[in-house]
C-alpha cells in the first residue's frame, strides 16, 4: 500500500533525505523514528505531494505520488503535526469541508461525518468551535479530518504532541481501529513507548539516512543484552577519551563509547552494573568528576541512542 524506493530530497548541496527505502501493507503500522532534523517530515512531505523528490519514488496504493499524484492523494489521509483546522468553523463543518475536498457528497458525506464524530469522541460537541476545544479535542478532530474519506494509507506526523493522557489513550485506540479496519499507517513520533505499542515495523533515520529497519523484536535483537550507561559531570575531553580507550582495550566484552562531551559520557556494555567501579576509576583517574549516573536496560530507546548517539527527543 505504501512503497518508498531510493527516495532523496536535496536543497542545493544539503541532502535532507538520502536514498531511503521502505514499504508497508494493509493493516499495519510502520514507525518512522529519528531526532529532530533527521528527515522525517521531509519524507512525509514527499509522500503527500507537498514536496517533489529530487530522485527516487514513492507510491500510495500503487499510484506514484509524482506521475499519478491525483490518484495517490485520493487514497491518502494526512494528519499533520500542525493542526489543519478552521478554528471558527464548527467541528462538524470542519469534517464536511475535508470530506468534500476528497469528493464525498450528499448522504455518503453526512453518514461518514456522523461516524467520524463518534469515532473521535466528539459526537456531543459537533457544533462546538475548535478555538474553544482543549488541545486533546483539537488533536482528535485533526485526526478525524484526515480519515473522513476512508483513506487506504494514513500519514500520522507526531499525532499526540501536547495532549493529555486521556486524549493520548483515545488517539491510540483510533490508530488501532484504523489499522484493524485495514489501513496502512505511517507513524512518526518522539515517544519510543508509542512506537513499541503501535508499530509492527520501524525505520530509524538520522541525517537523512536510513540506519536501521525491522520489526520491534528484530531491532531489540540488534541491541542484544547491552545496557546504556550515561555519566554526567565534568570530563576533560582528551584525557577521558584516552582513559576510556584503554578501558575498551582491557575489556573482554562489548564496551563501546557512544558519545562524549565536556559534561557527559555515554557508554554501552553488557551487565554494566558489574563494571561501574572500573569505569568510575578510569574516568576519575583522567580528572573527570561524575555528578550523576543513569543506567538503562536494553530496549528500543537504548537502541536508538546506540545507533544515533542522541536521545530520541533531542
Amino acid at each position: 500500500m505504501l512503497k518508498v524506493t531510493e527516495l532523496s530530497k536535496n536543497y542545493g548541496d544539503f541532502v535532507a533525505v538520502d536514498k531511503i527505502s521502505f514499504e508497508s501493507g494493509k493493516g499495519a503500522v510502520f514507525g518512522l523514528l529519528g531526532p529532530n532534523g533527521a528527515g522525517k517530515s521531509t519524507t512525509i512531505n514527499c509522500i503527500s505531494g507537498l514536496l517533489q523528490p529530487s530522485s527516487g519514488h514513492a507510491s500510495v496504493a500503487g499510484h506514484d505520488v509524482v506521475t499519478d499524484g491525483k490518484a495517490a492523494r485520493r487514497n491518502l489521509g494526512v494528519v499533520p503535526q500542525e493542526l489543519a483546522l478552521y478554528e471558527d468553523l464548527p467541528a462538524v463543518d470542519n469534517l464536511r469541508y475535508w470530506g468534500k475536498a476528497y469528493g464525498l457528497r450528499g448522504a455518503e458525506l453526512e453518514s461518514r461525518v456522523v461516524a467520524v464524530l463518534e469515532t473521535i469522541g466528539l459526537g456531543d460537541r459537533a457544533r462546538g468551535l475548535p478555538r474553544e476545544f482543549s488541545g486533546g479535542m483539537k488533536r482528535r478532530l485533526n485526526f478525524g479530518c484526515g480519515i473522513v474519506h476512508k483513506p487506504e494509507v494514513i500519514l500520522l506526523d507526531e499525532p499526540t504532541v501536547g495532549v493529555d493522557p486521556q486524549s493520548r489513550a483515545r488517539l491510540f485506540e483510533m490508530v488501532e481501529a484504523e489499522r484493524d479496519a485495514g489501513a496502512c499507517i505511517l507513524y512518526t513520533t518522539h515517544y519510543m513507548e508509542e512506537a513499541e505499542r503501535l508499530c509492527d515495523s520501524i525505520a530509524i533515520i538520522d541525517h537523512g539516512k536510513l540506519i536501521a529497519q525491522g520489526s520491534v523484536d528484530e531491532l531489540r535483537a540488534k541491541l542484544g543484552a547491552r545496557d546504556v550507561l550515561q555519566l554526567s559531570g565534568s570530563f576533560p575531553v582528551d584525557a577521558t577519551r584516552l582513559a576510556i580507550d584503554a578501558l575498551i582495550e582491557r575489556h573482554t566484552g562489548d564496551l563501546e563509547l557512544i558519545s562524549q562531551a565536556e559534561d557527559n559520557v555515554t557508554l554501552t556494555l553488557s551487565q554494566a552494573s558489574q563494571h561501574l567501579p572500573a569505569i568510575f576509576d578510569a574516568v576519575s583517574g583522567a580528572g573527570g568528576d561524575v555528578s550523576e549516573t543513569s543506567l538503562r536496560s536494553p530496549n528500543l530507546e537504548t537502541l536508538f541512542l546506540l545507533l544515533t548517539g542522541k536521545e530520541l527527543r533531542e
